[in-house]
């Protein structure tokens, strides 16, 4: 039999397949065939760059809207169609089924993101008729972009076990923005001559997600080699904070009266 989070998530893809990846995997496609049209016809010598911006861009805000607007509604749904309490009177833990919808809304992104990808390069190919051995950069910023929607996603979800959808929405954006100008937080600590100030602006900076760190989209247009050390870091880190993310949501989500 197979563990009970991989049932979840298998069911959690299904079911967003069924009802949005579709749709966004059409407007994307629609959308860089046009910007390669249009590039194609008014750009000279940066065509390739403007292409791989637009379509990492793309990648990453697609992404970030999936998984914050599937990933609030993940536990609220299932309490609303009062599915979650026939399931929960199986045996099935409460955070094998939180695992489960995170895994679940991971791999519809990671998909979604495989369908995006082979749309990026069929605009990029028609623009320059050729691949260069730096365009494996792009597959690394891909990746990154991943790691990132990946805590997103548990983010989503952790606000999903006490909130409702709009508030976990909120919550979610308020921490991605925010995640991604932690460095300038801590910044304007420094500037400022409270001790107290500096160091609270220090341990908000880190303990918000650093968001900045997966933003390699201007390395990879640019064709610049990303360094393998970076590669390895950003792993550890969205794996170490997604299990921390996981584990609170699991605490709470346990401790919920659902009656």
């Amino acid at each position: 039999m197979r563990p009970i989070p991989g049932i979840v998530a298998i069911n959690t893809f299904r079911e967003a397949v069924r009802d949005r990846v579709l749709y966004n995997l059409i407007v994307f496609a629609l959308m860089m065939m046009g910007a390669a049209i249009l590039v194609g016809e008014i750009s000279i010598g940066i065509d390739r760059l403007v292409i791989i911006n637009l379509g990492l861009s793309a990648i990453s805000i697609f992404g970030l809207v999936m998984a914050i607007f599937i990933g609030v509604g993940l536990v609220y749904k299932e309490m609303e169609k009062r599915t979650l309490y026939s399931l929960l009177a199986k045996p099935v833990r409460r955070w094998e089924f939180l695992v489960g919808k995170f895994g679940g809304l991971v791999l519809t992104l990671a998909v979604n993101t495989l369908f995006m990808t082979l749309g990026l390069a069929a605009a990029l190919f028609y623009v320059s008729r050729q691949f260069l051995s730096t365009d494996a950069t792009i597959l690394v910023a891909i990746y990154f972009i991943l790691l990132e929607l990946a805590l997103v996603t548990a983010f989503a979800l952790f606000f999903s076990c006490f909130s409702s959808p709009m508030l976990s929405t909120l919550f979610t954006l308020g921490i991605y923005v925010a995640g991604f100008f932690s460095a300038d937080i801590r910044g304007i600590g420094t500037v400022t001559r409270s001790p107290a100030m500096k160091a609270t602006a220090r341990v908000i900076s880190y303990l918000l997600p650093n968001f900045r760190n997966f933003n390699v989209i201007s390395a990879a247009s640019h064709g610049d080699a990303i360094p393998f050390s970076l590669i390895w870091q950003n792993t550890a880190y969205a794996a170490l904070y997604v299990a921390l993310v996981l584990i609170a949501a699991s605490a709470i989500f346990s401790g919920r009266n659902l009656k």
